[in-house]
């Protein structure tokens, strides 16, 4: 057994929690692992090092032990008894068992399988678009989407007529097969079923084995009011069929929301611009616009209104997903400059203008700070 510390062997720190305990131990382990390091010595003996230090450190007992006595809470149990030294905890030093939480992943990456069964069915992407109005008010929709459903002809078993696979000679059924490799007994995806415990004497000649085939299929989706571009809904179960009677997979449903011609959407709230003429934004006025739920609000322009006010109604924003209260609707103020005037309407504006004074406070105070910049350049 190494005297190396525990946590230097697996580059951690002492207060790492499990987390950070398995994926040190995951990273390391896949990097010296005897499948990929053929014939290395030394390899081996630094896996079976690993290994050792994960299955102490990952047990709270044995931990809290090591923590206070280092190495020595452990000789008892790796000199194979003969009497527990005072102090000694006692534990079995099994690190084979620290294996099996890791090893799953570890073997779906090297060997591709899993363990028993066949393989579940995968998971399917719909990209919905819909309108503004749509996501407020929510909606019931009908889908068409391309998938794989049980073969008719097998009824999902893969062998011609229905018949029943078999079990698997080679791993009796368990999909996996152990190998000794060196110093460990290795458990690989059985390379005759390729992992689901059963073989196919006579595959159906409709599906070619797989228990399913193509076809589109028509489902139902209710989007709920409230819900914003890029929402997902799960489906689950409607995915494609999973190969000779396993599992489906799910559907997810991505929605988008398409761009409105009057109103911009900011999570809850709605913006709507609305232009007013120059003679509503000085004397004032009320103005009418429409709101995303179908229905019409009055807005009073304050006399002496400025372009780009905004002016705030109430709940009249968007349905919020899951929630009883709407957002806010914010009104804002496009203030018109007036083209094609004849000669009458412009010397009407010429006479405004010489009257204007006082009128103007952004322009003022403007021009008046020009002013000032460049009296500071002549100093």
């Amino acid at each position: 057994m190494s005297g190396q510390d525990y946590y230097s062997v697996l580059g951690v720190d002492r207060d790492a929690d499990a987390d950070e305990l398995k994926k040190a131990y995951r990273k390391l382990a896949m990097k010296w692992h005897p499948d990929r390091n053929p014939g290395d010595a030394a390899a081996e003996a630094r896996f079976k090092e690993l290994s050792q230090a994960y299955d102490v450190l990952r047990d709270d007992q044995k931990r809290a032990a090591y923590d206070r006595l280092g190495h020595d809470a452990f000789v008892n149990a790796m000199n194979g008894g003969g009497g527990a030294r005072p102090g000694a905890a006692g534990f079995d030093f099994n690190f084979a068992s620290s294996f099996t939480d890791i090893f799953d992943e570890m073997f779906g990456q090297m060997g591709g399988g899993r363990r028993g069964g066949a393989q579940r069915g995968a998971d399917l992407r719909y990209n919905m678009t819909i309108t503004l109005e749509e996501a407020f008010a929510g909606k019931q929709a009908t889908i068409t989407v391309p998938s794989w459903g049980e073969c008719e002809a097998c009824h999902g078993t893969g062998g011609e007529g229905g018949a029943q696979p078999i079990t698997c000679g080679t791993c009796r059924g368990a999909g996996r097969v152990r190998a000794q490799q060196g110093f460990f007994s290795i458990e690989r995806t059985c390379p005759t079923c390729n992992g689901t415990g059963t073989i196919i004497k006579d595959p159906c000649r409709k599906c070619r084995g797989q228990g399913r085939t193509q076809r589109e299929k028509q489902l139902s989706v209710t989007i709920p009011a409230g819900v914003d571009d890029g929402t997902r809904i799960r489906l689950s179960g409607e995915g494609e069929a999973g190969l000779r009677g396993a599992p489906p997979g799910d559907l997810y449903i991505f929605l988008s929301v398409a761009p409105h011609r009057v109103f911009q959407r900011d999570g809850a709230n709605i913006y709507c611009r609305v232009p007013i003429s120059i003679v509503t934004a000085a004397l004032g006025g009320t103005i009418e616009v429409p709101a995303v739920d179908g229905s019409r609000a009055r807005v009073t322009i304050p006399a002496g209104a400025q372009h780009g006010q905004q002016f705030r109604l109430r709940g009249k924003g968007m349905t919020q997903l899951n929630r009883r209260d709407r957002g806010d609707m914010y009104v804002e103020a496009i203030v018109e400059t007036p083209v094609n005037l004849t000669k009458r309407q412009q010397e009407l504006l010429r006479e405004f203008e010489a009257e204007s004074e006082n009128h103007s406070p952004q322009s003022e105070g403007f021009f008046s700070k020009v002013k000032e910049f460049f009296e500071d350049l002549k100093d």
